[in-house]
């Protein structure tokens, strides 16, 4: 009875231990199930984490190209080229500009001119041209001390501080790419790069009719990277030659120096020529204006009669 009891006891407890065996595998078992199931949110979260990289990288990839779009949008803008007959105002003194005068462009200057016109005139729907000289040192402007001593050369007769330049410089064409984002930045539609001719004149420099044309065309080249418009302004010794390269021509005194027939491309091209003739005083305007308006050779020319200064009096041709 006494081993029966034993043997009994002895049972149970092995059907226990079993049990409690099993117990323990079974939780070995969910212990090793909570670790991948551990493992396998970590590696969810990683699959996420690299989801979320490469989402980032979808937007920053997004973002180069949109970059890069709006690069060459800028690049690929074509320029504006006026038509021939395209009225004008030319105001380069007695700031500020009178904004009054109803015609479709404004020629002023690319530094004197104040934000308030640009934003005026660009209010009124008027596009606006930019003055600078881009063949002459001029003493006063705020960019003067950019230029090397050896570029400045002789005196242009007439302008007390100005000065011819080598055009050949890498400076001075520097001097004159930074000039062009100055028209960029404040908004002008075109440019107006004057004395451009230095070759025909006593510069100090041995500049060639070749010097002369490589300058004017990396001008219009610049110019036109940039999205902006540039004007011929005179040499009709190179107007036939520069016509495709350039989108319209200004002239002064083309009908007292018979010169007005070397601008006759621009017009045949459909481009504005915006021509100007000079009194010393308005007095003598509305006699000029009636003289100069009836000549044949300026046909199609945009005409003003100016006084030297180039303040806001003006006469017009209809």
């Amino acid at each position: 009875m006494k081993n029966r009891f034993f043997f009994s006891c002895l049972a149970i407890f092995a059907v226990a231990c079993v049990a409690c065996d099993d117990g323990g595998d079974v939780n070995n078992v969910n212990n090793v199930n909570n670790v991948n199931n551990v493992n396998n949110v970590n590696n969810v979260n990683n699959v996420n984490n690299v989801n979320n990289v490469n989402n980032v990288n979808n937007v920053n990839n997004v973002n180069n190209v949109n970059n890069v779009n709006n690069v060459n949008n800028v690049n690929n803008q074509q320029p504006w080229v006026p038509a021939a007959g395209t009225t004008w105002q030319w105001q380069l003194s007695d700031y500020p500009v009178d904004t009054t005068v109803d015609v479709a462009v404004y020629d002023v200057d690319l530094v004197e001119v104040s934000d308030v016109t640009l934003a005026t005139l660009a209010g009124a729907g008027r596009r606006v041209v930019c003055y600078f000289s881009a063949g002459s040192f001029e003493d006063w402007r705020d960019d003067a001390a950019a230029f090397d001593a050896a570029d400045i050369g002789e005196p242009l007769d007439g302008w007390p501080g100005e000065y011819w330049l080598d055009v050949r410089s890498t400076t001075v064409r520097d001097v004159m790419a930074a000039r062009l984002d100055r028209a960029v930045a404040r908004g002008c539609d075109a440019v107006e790069p004057d004395n451009v001719d230095g070759y025909l004149n006593d510069s100090g420099f041995d500049l060639t009719e070749a010097d002369q044309l490589a300058y004017n065309r990396w001008l219009a080249a610049e110019a036109h990277a940039r999205g902006l418009s540039v004007g011929l302004k005179n040499c009709p010794e190179l107007a036939a030659t520069l016509e495709p390269e350039f989108d319209w021509a200004l002239s002064e005194e083309c009908a007292a120096y018979e010169e007005c027939e070397a601008f006759a491309p621009f017009i045949t091209a459909g481009k504005a020529v915006f021509h100007v003739e000079y009194v010393d005083d308005a007095a003598d305007g509305p006699a000029l204006l009636a003289q100069v308006c009836a000549d044949p050779t300026r046909a199609g020319f945009s005409t003003l009669v100016k006084l030297w200064d180039l303040d806001a009096w003006r006469l017009a041709c209809e």
